[in-house]
This record gives C-alpha cells, structure tokens and sequence, in this order.
C-alpha cells in the first residue's frame, strides 16, 4: 500500500511541474506579444440572462458578485505581475464583461462581435458577429496582444474550446489554441 502512496505522490508532483512549465512557456509566448487572448467575463452567479434582460440596463442582467469582482482584479494583476504587453483591450456589450475589463484593465473599447449570441433573442447575430471579429483581427496589427472579454459561447464558437468564468484562454491569429490559464492566484 505503501508503494502506491509514493506513486501517486511521484505522479502528482511531476503534473504540478508539467503544468508550470506549460504555464511559463504560454506567459512567455504572451510576454512576445501579437497573440488574441480570450477572457470569458469573471464569475457572474447563474446561465445566461434574465427572461426582462435589457442591454442598456445593468440591473436587468447577470452581474459580477463579491468573488467575480475578486478574480478580474486578479486577471488585471497577473498581466501586470506578468508584464504581458497589451495593444488594446476589448469587451462585449453586457455588464459583466463590461465590468470585467473595467476592473482588470482599467481602460477598454466595446464591439457588439464579442456579445453573446446565447439566448434565442441574439442568436440569429451569431454568424455576422464572428465574421465581423475575423475580419477585425485580420486588419490588427499585431505588434502587442489583443484582449477580447466575451462570453462562453464566443470563445466555444471561434476555437471550440470551453471555457470556465475568467479563464484566460490564448490563440494565434488564425484563431489556433495556444493554451489557457484558469483559477489565476
């Protein structure tokens, strides 16, 4: 029994340092510049929006809690702490994501291609939107990074990936996977 504790250790120990070099080598690559990085919006309790949800009314809508205002102070840490350069920041319409940036970045632009196309009153956005974002990055020049605060279903749609709230999720230009950093301390 003895034997399979100390394996278990020994399989623990070399994921947590698999995990930190795979984390290095994508702050490093971020730390060059010119890559699109995805931030799905910090922890907003609940799915989706409200049945009276109202674009133009923050109260109306899913809204950053105590602990979501927490980790997008902690996404606007870490890219300081990181020294990450940032060309531009750029957020969706709804309030959360608005919030996000907000807190973490201080400064941001809004572009209706990174709202939601969730709920059955967007959905029919969900082509014109991402075409408009790909033609959007097509034209950025790509000398610092790019951040795009979105929502799930944005992220899932341009690199079939499945992000948590707040997770940190990086592309190259042509919209490949690079790599992600979620629960950042």
């Amino acid at each position: 029994m003895n034997f399979f504790k100390f394996l278990f250790v020994i399989f623990i120990s070399l994921t947590s340092s698999v995990k930190a070099d795979l984390n290095k080598n994508l702050i490093d690559q971020l730390q060059e510049g010119g890559k699109l990085i995805f931030i799905r919006h910090a922890y907003a309790p609940g799915s989706g929006d409200p049945i009276n949800f109202n674009l133009n009314d923050c109260s109306s809508q899913r809204n950053l809690d105590k602990n979501g205002k927490e980790q997008a102070k902690k996404i606007g840490d870490f890219f300081k702490e990181k020294k990450i350069p940032i060309q531009k920041v750029i957020s969706s319409q709804w309030c959360r994501c608005k919030e996000t940036a907000l807190i973490a970045f201080s400064n941001y632009q809004i572009k209706s291609f990174l709202n939601s196309f969730y709920s059955k009153k967007y959905s029919k956005n969900r082509e014109p939107q991402i075409e408009e974002l790909k033609l959007f990055i097509k034209k950025w020049d790509r000398k610092k990074n790019l951040i795009l605060i979105t929502h799930y279903v944005v992220i899932s749609e341009i690199l079939n990936y499945s992000p948590s709230s707040g997770e940190i999720v990086v592309s190259d230009t042509n919209f490949e996977l690079i790599g992600s950093i979620s629960n950042i301390k």
